[in-house]
């Protein structure tokens, strides 16, 4: 009986060393993760002058906000914030439209070649966004748009052909997730409302979409995120500067020869804080939607 005591206790400490390991590291990867946001925090608050003399690993004199209204005025990022917003909001919305409804296809609809159509989608996904840069050039340059569309008259320099290619990228990973996370739902309910007469569109859109509330909610966290932050697309197909979004447009606080990095700083921090309401506001789901599909069996 003493055995078996003395082992159940072995076995409580191991247990008890391995939570405390994993939380220490995880304490760990987290303060590592926010220093240099604390860091580029600490340079923003400090006046460029003092930084110059003391250096930027010092103790300060002086905190100000200085920095964040230069860094808003000299910039106009208002206006480069504007652009953002045209092209995640509708990259974005069309995205997890076209997404979910491919999804609901290649999952509740059986046909021979729904798994084959998923790989495909899916493995667009492996195409590193470098390797089609030159044709993708050369085809923008070569497709028209109508005045309304685009000011050059081409889909190269426009907020379309931004929004297409964000779309483009994104699809086969909402795809993926949407189609899992429909398998995990009973075919009970598509198979009641066919008997019911329903037609496929009210399947889908009555039924299946609003039971994939958390999926979108969490993938519209992360498409928010990885399109409002891209930087490669917005330098690239965006020639003109009063059209880039607000990544790209902090180059303009980079001059040629002077570079006021305090400012730099700062605009950084105030380019972060969209994406950092919108994980807020839809954090509940998007906590939710990571463990999508975990309960399955």
């Amino acid at each position: 009986m003493s055995t078996q005591i003395v082992v159940a206790r072995r076995r409580r400490n191991a247990s008890r060393a391995v939570r405390t390991a994993a939380q220490t590291f995880m304490i760990a990867m987290t303060v590592l993760w926010m220093l240099p946001i604390l860091f580029a925090l600490y340079v923003a608050l400090r006046p460029i002058s003092e930084t110059n003399r003391l250096g930027y690993v010092s103790l300060p004199h002086s905190l100000t906000l200085d920095n964040f209204t230069a860094a808003w005025s000299h910039s106009d990022m208002w206006r480069f914030f504007l652009n953002s917003a045209y092209v995640t909001v509708p990259a974005v919305v069309i995205t997890l439209f076209l997404a979910s409804m491919f999804a609901y296809v290649v999952s509740r609809v059986s046909f021979r070649f729904n798994i084959t159509l998923l790989i495909l989608f899916t493995a667009g996904n492996l195409l590193p966004q470098q390797v089609i840069i030159t044709p993708l050039y050369r085809l923008y340059l070569s497709i028209p748009l109508p005045a309304l569309l685009s000011g050059s008259g081409l889909l190269y320099d426009s907020y379309l052909g931004l929004i297409l290619i964000n779309v483009a990228f994104q699809l086969g990973f909402c795809v993926f997730v949407l189609s899992n996370y429909l398998k995990t739902l009973p075919m009970d309910i598509d198979e009641a409302a066919a008997l019911d007469g329903a037609s496929l569109w009210t399947r889908y859109w009555r039924l299946s979409l609003p039971l994939c509330r958390p999926a979108l909610a969490a993938l519209a966290t992360l498409l928010t995120t990885w399109i409002y932050n891209d930087f490669f697309w917005a330098i690239t197909l965006i020639t003109t500067g009063d059209k880039r979004p607000v990544t790209s447009a902090l180059a303009n606080l980079q001059g040629q020869f002077v570079s006021d990095q305090n400012m730099i700083a700062a605009a950084a921090l105030i380019a972060a804080v969209p994406t950092l309401v919108v994980y807020l506001v839809l954090q509940r789901q998007f906590i939710a939607g990571l463990a999508l599909g975990s309960a399955k069996g």
